[in-house]
């Protein structure tokens, strides 16, 4: 009896302890849950926008710690769409910005949200700026609003654009790394990095073409809603820095006002302080709720970050991984959905692994021969971004997104002569032809060497032939827009590398029309992928902690409550023993 008690309470307090973390985590979920709750936006709202570090294109792959704290970092997709929901929202009175210079916009992700704040003009809506430290970017999406205010003690930054590039060939050297690096062709400038110590006289042709197209973009937009010249903004770019009082008087922003004192401006006169919704919280307003719905589906899926790998996730070195297992899945999920009668293939990526981009291409293509696929592209669609993109049944892209860059880098480092500087070496046994091709101690031979140059073109002629045969155009009209050649979107439109100009909202309309859906009725847009939240990601990951927390609950409902139930039933049948004795 005195041992069974000592089992018995010692398995009784592990479980309490157990139970406790069972129900800390369900009361995690629980906040998780009442934070997803919808907010009560009051009447003559405004809906502030924090433009402010990092900002991606769509919401990145979930991991544990994220979800739990909410991490995440602004997205462009929910930029759109709150601006969007606002735009019809009788309750939304207007949008204010509040926009600092450190933030991770590119310029196509700027020129989108310019375009979604005139909706919101259009709609008899006011749309202000407030800024404590603009750039050059920053005033192009500024400019799209209303007014731009700054405080007194702030910087207005105003210049010309330039390009700076590292190369690290003589790092290598000093190291005593050789790259044997092939290059397809003379425009792939992401290999020069290794390959030499300064720019290529191609390198500097193309970038020369990009940022004129793109500052082109940026001054016609400026002249015409600042209402100044171009000489005007060429002589301002000249001064370069301005107090928030000299960007007044050049005409560069409107008016110097603290944030309080335009808060005081803004709010209705029988109210204390400004009515205002967080980005955080409008989002949980969705589209149906202000009327934008309708009984036919568009799916959008995003795609963005460096292609490679099977799943979608984060690497520690590289960042945002986009893989081709998930991407399928959801192209795959779209296409079976009878209610979706297009899709809308929403990418951000400069490229990655030529393999996995041609398995996401390949599925883009199914997806396209059953129902109208509509790419639209972001900052970035270029080599491998481009790759997955091509087969789609239309191709738009932003003025100012950077795309093309059909070419390809392939090769490996030789790292013998720097490991021999640490005091390594290296020996071997082989057996067979080539067998040590692809180490990394062995540099290629002559007869390697060229054997290696062929198949890469080869690899990269079957592409480019498929990309002339999607896009209509000979081999060799494909072939004077490839070997490495990046373009603005507006400058791919001309060439035909793309069908046209145009961001999230144009790229819907098309794929309505192309669905035979009339231009003016709503549709219900559906996101791909699916956010999971807190309990799925904790649950259906395949990482350690999901792992652990699934044996968790399994050992606690299968094996851990029915051993508690046993003792707790033996010690009734103890006890009445002894009470009837």
């Amino acid at each position: 009896m005195k041992g069974f008690i000592k089992t018995f309470f010692a398995a009784f307090i592990a479980n309490v302890v157990l139970l406790g973390l069972i129900f800390a985590f369900i009361a995690v979920v629980g906040m998780g849950m009442k934070a997803g709750k919808k907010p009560d936006i009051k009447k003559n709202s405004y809906l502030v926008i924090d433009i402010y570090g990092e900002i991606l294109a769509y919401d990145p792959p979930e991991s544990f710690p994220e979800s739990l704290i909410g991490g995440h970092p602004e997205t462009l997709h929910r930029i759109l769409g709150n601006l969007e929901k606002a735009a019809v929202d009788d309750k939304i009175k207007g949008v204010i910005f509040k926009i600092s210079s450190n933030n991770t916009l590119g310029m196509a992700m700027i020129e989108e949200i310019r375009g979604a704040i005139k909706k919101v003009r259009d709609n008899d809506k006011m749309v202000y700026a407030y800024s404590d430290g603009l750039d050059r970017s920053g005033l192009y999406l500024a400019s799209a609003c209303d007014s731009i205010f700054m405080p007194r003690i702030s910087e207005l930054v105003f210049m010309g654009a330039g390009n700076v590039r590292a190369y690290y060939r003589g790092t290598l050297d000093k190291l005593g790394i050789k790259p044997q690096i092939h290059k397809i062709k003379d425009y792939k400038s992401a290999a020069e990095m290794v390959l030499r110590k300064d720019m290529s006289p191609e390198a500097r042709e193309m970038i020369n073409w990009i940022m004129d197209d793109l500052t082109d973009i940026q001054l016609t937009a400026l002249a015409q809603e600042r209402e100044l010249s171009r000489d005007k903004l060429i002589e301002h770019m000249e001064y370069a820095l301005f107090l928030a009082h000299e960007a007044r008087d050049a005409g560069l922003i409107d008016e110097v006002l603290y944030w309080d004192a335009l808060k005081d401006r803004l709010k209705e006169e029988d109210d204390e302080k400004l009515k205002t919704v967080s980005m955080c919280d409008y989002a949980k307003i969705l589209r149906k709720d202000v009327g934008l719905k309708g009984d036919d589906k568009i799916a959008v899926v995003h795609a963005q970050g460096m292609i490679g790998g099977r799943k979608n996730r984060i690497d520690p070195m590289f960042g945002i991984l986009m893989g081709h297992e998930t991407v399928a899945a959801n192209l795959s999920a779209a296409g079976e959905d009878e209610d979706v009668k297009a899709v809308v293939f929403r990418v951000n990526s400069n490229g990655g692994e030529a393999l996995t981009s041609d398995l996401i291409g390949h599925a883009i293509e199914e997806l396209a021969a059953k129902k109208p696929v509509v790419v639209s592209m972001v900052n970035v669609a270029a080599s491998g971004g481009y790759s997955i993109s091509y087969r789609a049944t239309k191709m738009l892209a932003d003025a100012s997104t950077i795309t093309g860059s059909i070419g390809s880098i392939s090769g490996k480092f030789v790292t013998t002569n720097f490991y021999n500087k640490l005091g390594i070496t290296y020996d071997s046994v082989t057996k067979g032809p080539n067998a040590m091709m692809w180490s990394e101690h062995h540099e290629f031979t002559d007869k390697q060497w060229e054997r290696f140059k062929d198949n890469h073109w080869d690899g990269f002629n079957m592409w480019l032939e498929d990309v002339a045969e999607h896009r209509g155009m000979t081999f060799e009209e494909a072939e004077k827009l490839a070997h490495g050649r990046v373009f603005t979107g507006r400058q791919a439109e001309e060439n035909g590398l793309i069908d046209g100009v145009g961001g999230l909202d144009r790229a819907i309309e098309l794929a309505k029309e192309l669905a035979g859906i009339e231009a003016g009725e709503e549709v219900t847009l559906d996101h791909f992928p699916k956010k999971k939240g807190l309990l799925a990601t904790i649950t259906g990951g395949d990482g350690p902690v999901s792992a652990l927390v699934r044996w968790t609950l399994y050992k606690f409902i299968h094996q851990d409550m029915k051993e508690s139930l046993r003792l707790l039933s033996e010690a009734k049948m103890n006890t009445w023993d002894v009470e009837e004795h």
